[in-house]
């Protein structure tokens, strides 16, 4: 599903307008109309709402989602519902398309309060307080500097009034490009935005502020859509419905020769779990062969662990961690394999840093690096330009954050944006883990992942998606498609687990031996959207 920048809706709008023809107080009417429907739908069950007693209160900025909110204000009074606007200006500054909807407020004996400043806005404070649902029509999409002011101690208020709050288009004070509160943000239960999703309503803490969230359609035409943001260029939400159109087909008379074979780099004392759980996974998703490459003290340790996955102790340290010797006997393991997984467990030794770093400039398959792995490019990072095959890399916000010299929170502030302009940047396929995890590929665009929960914040779960990453890849998957999947699959796997065990305390290991069954629910069509996030589309 395609989401949109507030900059790429803003000249959807204007294009609509100015060169397909449809007046902007068109596109405004058919949002409000659609909004209302929502509204509806989401506070009074079965459209009951005649002999409504509840007070609904539309707090409105003198912009176009003032002008929205207008609209949703005359559509419930003609509905019956009690209605009434705060203006939080002067009525004689709204213009345009937002002032003609608010014309027609008053022949329908629509109350409408003004409220130009924070003064008379506490001298209401008794009809204020009276409202039992709110509309936020204050602050739209375009909104990148941070909230203050009237507006700021309006925001406070509605939150802390512990109303239901519906927000239109997108929560006040809320980035729409990023998710990120602009120093302040109403949180909504419900969210009806317009033609196409804004990514900062799938991003967290974005997803967070918006809760259920309604799709409009106002008008866009495609073809305008498409002028604006070609497909290559939009984010996406990854859905279920397209995703097993590029998993590797599974003939009849497979065997384990012809559904490839993949090469795990990882381990170090301490660390053996992170290495079994990489090779195991990638069998769980379906790779026919795995080789788990060890420094040979531990190799006897990891034979007890697997039982269907290969072994190869390699040269090592004293320390017991990888040794640069390993590299000649690690590029005659190489041959006849379809992809590397490095970094799980691996530790950080300087000798295991230059062992890795030579295999990634030697291979001829692709790479997936996780971990300790990216570790030892941290600093190195300009070899992987130096790179013609595919490179997979899988950073929590921390390992990213050494990656590209930023501090966590700077990476956290534009989650989007960070793992898409590292993956431009170096020509490498960056999937930035965390609650929905973004997914950049070079040429191919950015993906936000919608399953997952908090109860994948516990150990083991990254080695988890390392493996399913490269089986798929191993299995013949193209490297983006594997990413996308093999996230997805990570997710819902533990969508699953917490809906049936427990919302927390199931383990990676769990995790992992349930992704042939949410593999199977994907290729059956079993997933829905719907089941995993509050989201649906509205037409008329």
């Amino acid at each position: 599903m395609n989401l949109v920048t507030a900059r790429e809706m803003q000249t959807m709008d204007r294009k609509t307008i100015e060169s397909f023809g449809i007046p902007g107080i068109v596109l405004m009417e058919n949002a409000g109309r659609g909004a209302t429907r929502f509204f509806l739908e989401t506070f009074f069950e079965n459209n009951r709402f005649e002999n409504c007693t509840q007070q609904i209160g539309v707090m409105a900025g003198r912009g176009n989602n003032g002008g929205d909110g207008y609209v949703i204000a005359r559509y419930l009074a003609q509905q019956g519902c009690q209605v009434t606007v705060f203006v939080l200006a002067q009525s004689n500054r709204v213009q345009g398309d937002a002032a003609a909807n608010l014309n027609l407020l008053a022949p329908l004996g629509i109350p409408i309060i003004e409220l130009p400043d924070l003064e008379t806005f506490e001298s209401h404070n008794d009809a204020l307080v009276k409202q039992d649902i709110w509309i936020d029509a204050i602050l739209g999409t375009g909104l990148k500097s941070d909230v203050r002011g009237y507006f700021k101690e309006v925001i406070r208020f509605m939150n802390h009034q512990n109303k239901p709050v519906f927000a239109v288009d997108i929560p006040s004070g809320l980035n729409s490009d990023t998710g990120q509160p602009c120093g302040i943000a109403v949180h909504a239960i419900a969210t009806a935005t317009f033609a196409y999703a804004k990514t900062g309503l799938m991003l967290y803490p974005g997803a967070a502020y918006s809760g259920d969230i309604g799709v409009i359609d106002i008008g866009i035409p495609p073809h305008i859509a498409a002028e604006v943001a070609p497909d290559v260029q939009y984010v996406q939400l990854l859905t279920p419905e397209k995703l097993p159109d590029a998993l590797p087909p599974r003939r009849p008379d497979a065997h384990k020769g012809r559904t490839g074979h993949l090469l795990v780099i990882s381990g170090s004392p301490g660390k053996t779990g992170a290495a079994a759980m990489t090779a195991m996974s990638a069998m769980r998703i379906g790779a026919g062969l795995v080789t788990l490459c060890l420094p040979e003290q531990i190799n006897l340790t990891l034979e007890n662990q697997v039982i269907e996955a290969m072994t190869a102790p390699l040269p090592a340290t004293k320390d017991s961690c990888l040794d640069e010797q390993a590299l000649e006997p690690l590029m005659k393991l190489l041959v006849g394999k379809q992809c590397i997984a490095i970094g799980p467990g691996l530790g950080m030794a300087p000798e295991t840093g230059r062992l890795i770093r030579a295999l990634i400039c030697k291979s001829h398959v692709p790479v997936v690096i996780d971990a300790d792995g990216l570790n030892h490019l941290s600093g190195h990072t300009a070899l992987l330009k130096e790179l013609e095959i595919p490179i997979v890399l899988t950073p929590h916000p921390g390992e990213m954050a050494r990656l590209t010299n930023l501090t966590v929170a700077e990476v956290q502030q534009d989650r989007l944006g960070c793992a898409r302009n590292f993956a431009n940047e170096f020509n490498v396929y960056m999937v930035l883990k965390g609650a929905r995890t973004v997914i950049a590929c070079p040429q191919e665009g950015v993906a936000i992942n919608p399953t997952g929960n908090s109860g994948m914040a516990s150990g083991g779960m990254g080695d988890v998606l390392t493996g399913c990453i490269a089986g798929l890849i191993t299995q013949g998957c193209r490297p983006g498609a594997a990413a996308r999947i093999g996230t997805f699959l990570h997710g819902a796997a533990a969508d699953h687990l917490a809906s049936t065990i427990g919302a927390c305390g199931y383990l990676a290991t769990e995790v992992m031996n349930a992704l042939p069954q949410q593999l199977d629910a994907l290729r059956q069509g079993q997933i829905k959207l719907a089941d995993i996030i509050p989201l649906r589309h509205l037409f008329g």
